[in-house]
């Protein structure tokens, strides 16, 4: 989400103050229960939230939830700062790595010693441990790269299993271009180049490499060489040369409900959380269509895709322990009681990230296929979620608009980005 402050912080506090959400205190009320308030920023898995809190209520009468979820276009960030500023402190609420680990760092529970912590699949605690401390537990595994629609590609005659180098990948898309009309498409790419925190995302794949794919080496760096650049380059002029119209003006939802899910693009940079999306559109897409093509960056025999936990959740460590005690609680239930944790799997179709679920469990094929990536060691993790504060949106997310408009050339685009990353890092 944008990192925007001031009158977006203002507006935000008196736009939740006004609808009252959130405007019960957590504690302890006068029938002995306690209150919990949570504020959560998974839009598209909100409703299995809501299901999902309701049932955690009728197994704990004695604790009560009230659930804030803010985003879908909302300056999730802005809302909790004004939260934050209002004096309506959530008891639980999430990060999005080391960055915003680092800035709540001061708010912040050490989870080291719960269940979770202990539970978590190895190497998903590091987006929210600062100095050896534990301060999130992962909400789950979310992979993302280039999906696909396996159908149209298998119309246009080719085996999206091949695909293991940049040519290749190249020559599919010139093939997907040159039968267009017969697929009936608008264009090969639907990037959402107008959603800054896409382009954020799709920098990892080039710069997880640079940083020994490292998030904590990422989070330390003072300069960026950009030493993938070339290959950057290569798939960023191809996305701009054949994506359904400009790509620095297409937004998610046309991107993803209007052109992909009606199978109009046949190639979007996007993750696994799109999937319930897709589902209530089209209950066979991602059953029988979705696939994900992996980047060759480092060589071309490294085919990779990204992935590892993007959100955390972490716990308000100034609430009294009564408090705290609650909120671990219903994290534990989350991810470690039978009915919670089939509602993990089946409802929010989420991958797992703690060692108590099986892999056999994930009905979802796309989350399979990531969740293979992963256990092979052919993943990058999450480093956008490592650069300096608003960075890969508001530097890279915005200087990337600019050259596709031909704005900037690439060589300019290249520079800002060094100089931006070391001025933020001095």
């Amino acid at each position: 989400m944008k990192k925007q402050r001031g009158f977006l912080v203002l507006a935000f506090a008196m736009l939740l103050g006004i609808a009252g959400c959130g405007t019960t205190q957590s504690g302890r009320s006068d029938d002995g229960s306690v209150t919990l308030e949570i504020f959560n920023i998974k839009t598209e898995t909100a409703e299995q939230m809501d299901a999902l809190v309701e049932a955690f209520e009728n197994d704990h009468p004695e604790i009560k939830i009230n659930l804030t979820t803010v985003g879908g276009g909302t300056d999730a960030t802005a809302a909790l700062q004004s939260k934050f500023s209002s004096g309506d402190e959530p008891d639980i609420f999430m990060l999005g790595g080391l960055a915003d680990t680092q800035i709540w760092q001061h708010k912040l529970y050490d989870l080291g010693e719960t269940t979770l912590a202990k539970q978590a699949i190895e190497g998903t605690l590091e987006g929210a441990t600062l100095d050896g401390t534990i301060y999130g537990v992962p909400m789950n595994i979310e992979g993302y790269g280039w999906l696909i629609n396996q159908e149209i590609f298998k119309e246009a005659g080719i085996d999206n299993d091949s695909i293991n180098t940049f040519e290749a990948f190249e020559e599919a898309v010139q093939l997907l271009d040159s039968k267009k009309e017969e697929l009936g498409l608008q264009g090969v790419f639907g990037f959402s180049g107008a959603e800054t925190w896409v382009s954020s995302q799709y920098s990892s794949n080039f710069f997880a490499p640079e940083f020994d794919d490292s998030l904590e080496k990422t989070y330390e760096a003072p300069e960026l060489s950009v030493d993938y650049a070339e290959q950057m380059k290569n798939y960023t002029d191809l996305v701009i040369e054949y994506n359904a119209q400009p790509m620095e003006a297409m937004d998610y939802s046309t991107s993803v409900e209007e052109l992909f899910a009606s199978g109009k693009v046949a190639i979007i940079h996007q993750g696994n959380w799109i999937v319930p999306t897709l589902d209530s559109l089209d209950e066979t897409f991602t059953k029988e269509k979705l696939g994900i093509i992996p980047m060759q960056i480092e060589s071309p025999e490294e085919s990779k895709i990204v992935a590892g936990p993007a959100w955390y959740w972490g716990v308000n460590k100034d609430k009294d322990q009564e408090i705290i005690d609650a909120s671990i609680e219903f994290l534990t239930w989350m991810y470690t009681d039978e009915q919670a944790m089939t509602a993990i799997i089946d409802e929010f179709q989420f991958i797992p990230a703690y060692t108590n679920f099986s892999s056999e469990a994930i009905h979802d094929p796309l989350s399979k296929e990531i969740y293979t990536y992963l256990s092979e060691g052919q993943t990058v993790p999450w480093v956008h979620n490592s650069y300096p504060d608003g960075y890969g949106q508001n530097i890279f997310g915005v200087q990337i608009q600019a050259y596709a408009a031909g704005r900037i050339s690439w060589e300019e685009f290249i520079d800002t980005l060094q100089t931006s990353w070391a001025q933020e890092r001095e």
